[in-house]
């Protein structure tokens, strides 16, 4: 064979062996990933052609397939509207598997999930149409319509766990929208309407409860604060701070008020038990420097802050910022400068205190069943950290009883139920405005749900909301629903 030849033989040879490598990749490798995609318009049209399981609260659905007569067999529907929207996301033709379970349980829905490899080798024998797995839900639909109607149509989030397991017991975001909207055959009206949704400038598509722009926590963070004070042996509940009505941040002239610039106690000390109490920010904002950046960012990711959580859904990690001066390090003890957090770390963060210091994976579906309803996988408890000790973990909770039995958060209070809770009221902007947070748990002496809330500003500027005006009425009703008559 002369040289030009078996040149163009090894183009030829290397070129088959591109293809095949290509093909196998894409056939084998990528399969998943490329059936998956929302704009498959052919697996849409397949998935169209099957029930798709159900979403479940209690045994009654939330989110089915319903048989149509047009050229789509099935359609998506959600009995309760917006009620459950971040829950359950969409599914539509155009936009596919959208956003809540919808999407992060998409193959299971489907039924196309590899662990159903042999029930579909079978249905593929018998010739039975596939069916997709229903979900059943960790939700409590008392907590969870509690919630939605204490937040009313303020924009804000809600979310509610059991505290010895880390289920999900409640979670909405405000605004909502209506599901139904998006999964209609009317495709042009499904277009029209996600493009409305996607301009509202109240975002309606986005979950607060566990994603979107991240809050600052305020003076609720001041109990990871707290716990790290706790936990270095150098602090007791009756340690004295600097706690005057005005605190210069170190290296400054800035002088750091106190909330609505009052005082703390009678004097320029306070114990750190009675700065919990009374929301002190200036001797928390003391102790954060004499703890130094390190214990606090070591504190907050043993609470949870910066894991990579999905309940399935994915969560947005929250986060103690890096390299703080000292200024803003004494900021990060009142919960402000650039500690950024969802409402599930706030409640986790409360129900970690009423678990005795341990930290429960948060999951919001408790089992996958088959077509049948029996049960094909359940979700077992796990612990994710542990925070603080468990005589740590009972001192904040004495300290969050005494918030709401003597100090700012005396409208969470329920008749005949000792309540833990801890207010917070953050400041975002240059004009002072502030999104308003309760976070707590009950009975306190033993836990049946942990909870936070935030309402977000209603204005550019503060306008009187704390959270013990406006968030504090709301994690009332949200407790009082989730406890045991």
């Amino acid at each position: 064979m002369n040289t030009p030849i078996r040149r163009l033989a090894l183009v030829v040879f290397a070129m088959f062996t591109a293809l095949l490598l290509s093909t196998t990749w894409i056939q084998f490798v990528q399969a998943d990933d490329l059936r998956d995609k929302p704009g498959n318009r052919r697996t849409l049209l397949e998935s169209y052609s099957r029930d798709r399981g159900a979403i479940l609260v209690q045994g009654e659905s939330i989110a089915d397939s319903r048989q149509t007569d047009d050229d789509l067999r099935w359609i998506r529907s959600y009995p309760q509207g917006g009620r459950y929207a971040h829950v359950t996301g969409y599914y539509s033709f155009i936009y596919g598997a959208g956003a809540g379970l919808e999407r992060s349980r998409n193959s299971v829905l489907a039924g196309t999930d590899d662990s159903f490899f042999y029930r579909r080798l079978t249905d593929l024998v018998t010739g039975t149409t596939p069916t997709g797995a229903a979900l059943e839900l960790t939700i409590d639909p008392e907590v969870q319509q509690a919630a939605e109607q204490a937040l009313g149509e303020r924009r804000g989030a809600v979310v509610a766990l059991n505290p010895s397991t880390g289920a999900i017991l409640a979670l909405v975001s405000r605004p909502t929208y209506d599901p139904n909207a998006l999964s209609s055959h009317n495709l042009g009206a499904v277009q029209e309407t996600y493009e409305e949704l996607a301009a509202d400038p109240g975002q309606p598509l986005v979950d607060r409860a566990i994603a979107g722009d991240l809050y600052p926590p305020g003076s609720t963070f001041k109990l990871v604060v707290a716990a790290a004070a706790l936990e270095s042996g150098l602090f007791t509940p009756g340690s004295t701070l600097e706690g005057p009505q005005r605190y210069t941040l170190p290296g400054t002239s800035t002088e750091l008020p106190n909330f609505e610039g009052g005082r703390c106690g009678p004097t320029d000390s306070i114990s750190l038990a009675e700065s919990i109490t009374v929301s002190c920010n200036t001797s928390m904002a003391y102790l954060a420097g004499e703890l130094g950046a390190d214990a606090l960012d070591d504190r907050a990711q043993a609470f949870g802050f910066g894991q990579e959580l999905e309940v399935p859904m994915p969560v947005t990690p929250s986060r103690y910022p890096p390299d703080p001066d000292d200024a803003q390090l004494a900021l990060t003890g009142i919960g402000q400068y650039d500690v950024r957090v969802t409402p599930l770390q706030v409640a986790m963060v409360s129900a970690a205190i009423a678990n005795a210091g341990e930290v429960m994976r948060p999951y919001l579906v408790q089992s996958v069943r088959d077509e049948d309803l029996e049960v094909n996988d359940e979700t077992d408890p796990s612990t994710l950290s542990r925070a603080v000790s468990q005589s740590t973990a009972q001192e904040l909770s004495d300290m969050m009883v005494s918030v709401v039995q003597e100090g700012s958060g005396q409208a969470a209070a329920l008749s005949g139920v000792e309540v833990a809770g801890k207010t917070g009221t953050a400041e975002f902007g240059d004009n002072g405005a502030a999104h308003a947070w309760f976070t707590g748990f009950a009975p306190a002496d033993d836990p049946q749900i942990a909870m936070a809330v935030v309402v977000e500003s209603a204005g550019d500027s503060f306008t009187g909301e704390s959270g013990g005006r406006v968030a504090a009425p709301i994690g009332r009703d949200v407790l009082a629903a989730g406890v045991d008559p």
